[in-house]
């Protein structure tokens, strides 16, 4: 990593852009300045030197400030975690330099074969690679009797125990089952954002580990009809960077890996209210009392820092998973996201897609329900809020004494009866917390707590299983749903 250097803040009121990249603007859609990165329209207020804030001359708006270098190196620390072992060329001067086959068979030719896997060139440095994964798995019956084991929530020493393994042994069988699932999900992932015009996606945010509070946040997309997950990342690095600072300071490279915060005092959290206008009116109020209202970590009194790797500011990985989605859906036309009442994910969204907001082409959505809300429930009648500082425009609509809430983050108005029916993001916070129920063993091992690497292979080995082989009660994966095969998948053909 690039040793951290300091923006000059004298000669710019936002940090410097990358790649053309600036995040830092009015965030509030309604505002003539909404989208703008014009620095007469802003004013920077530094009372706090560890919380500087951007305020809007028109609105009033004060979005926190972000480091654009650290989220593009975001981008590409998750497009590398992401395709981790798939064929690419691996010539650091190259263009197609990580570019890998299977998205991008136009870079590359087939040449020949080293044993019984493939062999590949690439045009542009003529370097040669193998794709380690296209032969014959010697070890497919192992792995499946592991996954099966793994599934049906034995421990590791018991597989370890009754596979003949040693600890090694299963963690590097697991590498390799992720490595196999994420080659398998490359080519349905590319198949489904270049066919789909358009598209609905739903978002969430949660802990991977609720009961360790290390920090470690889980965002996961999934396309909102079906379940298919397209894209899932923590905030969590394996490896230690060359340094890490304890508060942020966006106009500071390198910003975004967390230090060991300081402990501080515990807020005793109030009862959440059970009717929906007035919970959605408290996560109002308790975001507005973050130190910062897009970092959800910073209003925690305990973090239980890991031993191993580090942890990466929430922000920079959630702007990051937008961003990645953004280069997934290029071809997409029309877009819509349902979002839990988050921030982070609202700034996140209407940052990196701000020129589709513009035009109209995507539509962020707000989501919160009753638990027992049916989805496709056509919507009765329908009453509308102002709500928060933001005076977000929510509609609201109940049967019986069950409501649901939605808020366009667009601006969008009189379609609020289609919205009401349509979004909801219950399919992806489902996934989720079946993750957290299947390998609950796991996830909680004292050891685990600290050292969250172990879950990376098994959250794409989890992914893949759910897109390709879990059946609904229907009797359909994920993947059929959205016409991407025909039957579901096997473990053995799954590990294939």
């Amino acid at each position: 990593m690039k040793n951290m250097c300091r923006t000059n803040n004298h000669t710019s009121l936002l940090p410097e852009s990358c790649n053309g990249h600036q995040l830092n603007h009015c965030k509030t859609v309604s505002c003539v300045n909404f989208g703008s990165t014009d620095t007469e329209h802003y004013v920077l207020q530094r009372n706090n030197p560890n919380k500087p804030i951007l305020v809007c001359r028109e609105c009033g708006a004060f979005p926190p400030i972000i480091n654009n270098h650290d989220v593009i190196a975001e981008v590409m620390r998750l497009k590398q975690q992401q395709n981790s072992g798939l064929p690419a060329c691996s010539h650091p001067d190259c263009e197609n330099f990580g570019l890998p086959v299977l998205t991008h068979r136009h870079l590359y030719h087939a040449f020949g074969f080293s044993g019984d896997r493939q062999r590949y060139r690439c045009k542009c440095c003529q370097a040669t690679f193998v794709d380690r994964w296209s032969g014959f798995n010697a070890k497919n019956q192992t792995q499946q009797k592991l996954l099966a084991m793994l599934f049906t929530g034995y421990s590791v020493r018991d597989i370890c125990r009754r596979l003949s393994l040693n600890p090694k042994s299963f963690y590097d069988q697991l590498s390799h089952i992720a490595s196999r699932c994420r080659r398998q999900l490359a080519m349905f992932d590319a198949r489904l954002c270049k066919h789909s015009a358009h598209l609905s996606l739903a978002s969430d945010i949660s802990e991977l580990q609720p009961k360790s509070d290390n920090g470690v946040q889980w965002i996961a997309s999934c396309e909102a009809r079906s379940g298919y997950v397209l894209a899932q990342d923590i905030n969590y690095q394996a490896t230690d960077p060359d340094s890490r600072s304890e508060h942020h300071d966006p106009y500071t490279n390198g910003t975004r890996f967390m230090a060991p915060p300081a402990a501080r005092l515990a807020i005793v959290p109030t009862p959440k209210p059970l009717a929906l206008l007035a919970r959605i009116d408290a996560i109002y109020r308790e975001v507005m009392s973050r130190p910062n209202l897009e970092d959800p970590l910073s209003d925690k009194a305990r973090l239980n820092y890991p031993t191993k790797g580090c942890l990466i500011r929430p922000q920079y990985t959630v702007y990051a998973h937008y961003m990645h989605l953004q280069e997934m859906l290029e071809d997409n036309e029309e877009l819509a996201i349902y979002m839990p009442q988050e921030p982070l994910l609202r700034s996140a969204c209407i940052s990196v897609f701000r020129e589709r907001v513009k035009n109209k082409t995507i539509h962020p959505v707000y989501v919160e329900t009753d638990p027992d809300w049916e989805h496709g429930q056509t919507a009765g009648k329908i009453d509308i809020v102002l709500m928060g500082w933001w005076r977000d425009r929510w509609a609201f609509t109940r049967h019986g004494d069950i409501s649901k809430g939605i808020c366009h983050l667009g601006g969008e108005k009189d379609n609020e009866a289609k919205w009401l029916a349509i979004a909801h993001h219950d399919v992806i916070t489902d996934y989720q917390q079946r993750f957290q129920d299947q390998f609950s063993q796991l996830i909680n091992e004292p050891r685990r707590k600290l050292r969250p690497g172990g879950l990376l292979p098994l959250m794409d080995i989890y992914r893949a299983w759910h897109n390709l082989c879990h059946q609904d009660k229907s009797g359909l994966t994920p993947a059929q749903k959205v016409g991407l095969i025909c039957a579901p998948l096997t473990l053995e053909q799954l590990l294939s």
